[in-house]
């Protein structure tokens, strides 16, 4: 399946905006990955807005998804 067909798909997440959809990955709430990360909800929430625009989603549980799909995190 091609990920990218009609709309390209940025796989150029940042290293915390990596960071936090790995947290969101492994069932952390934004507090949790803020605490884990030594970063506000607030900045939290901001990470998590722009990797949902780069990888094209709406949820937590998309963008974990997308970014299985893309390599960019594994499952275990």
């Amino acid at each position: 399946m091609d990920l990218t067909a009609g709309n390209p798909i940025s796989t150029t997440l940042t290293p915390r905006e990596l960071a936090v959809v790995r947290l969101l990955s492994t069932g952390c709430s934004y507090q949790q990955a803020a605490m884990r990360l030594g970063i506000s909800p607030h900045t939290v929430v901001t990470h998590i807005k722009n990797a949902y625009r780069k990888l094209q989603v709406h949820t937590a549980a998309s963008a974990v998804m997308r970014a299985v799909q893309l390599g960019l995190i594994e499952v275990f």
